[in-house]
């Protein structure tokens, strides 16, 4: 299965794993599975560790591309055509993070691993 893993299941994966549900957790230590880490990520993560609104993921934002690698995720960039889809997805939802992310589910149509329900309103296929 190839995935894509929300920020916060990123930052639970990495420092908090009991946060994660069962299933979640079971896709995350199959070595079978191919779980993508979206730039959008990286992006939210340096972006509230500067505004001090993420403390606990410091260590992360200075090591980024070392923990990912050292996880065995992968990186996922982000296009062009990821940011057109993202902008022209329609709901309420606002976070321009999570907007993207799920942009890039549907692009890819693979599932994204994460407990917020909000990406249910752009028809994205959530694992939790």
């Amino acid at each position: 299965m190839t995935a894509l893993l929300d920020t916060h299941t990123l930052i639970w994966a990495i420092y908090s794993p009991k946060l994660l549900s069962r299933k979640a957790a079971k896709i995350l230590v199959d070595g079978d599975n191919v779980l993508l880490v979206s730039a959008a990520s990286a992006w939210e993560i340096a972006t509230k560790v500067r505004l001090g609104r993420l403390p606990e993921a410091t260590v992360l934002e200075l090591n980024f591309l070392d923990d990912i690698k050292a996880a065995g995720y992968f990186q996922r960039g982000v296009s062009v055509e990821d940011g057109l889809r993202a902008g022209r997805l329609t709901g309420a939802h606002q976070d321009p993070f999570d907007r993207m992310i799920a942009a890039q589910a549907l692009a890819d149509d693979i599932p994204v691993i994460s407990v917020d329900a909000k990406l249910d309103l752009f028809g994205v296929r959530r694992i939790w």
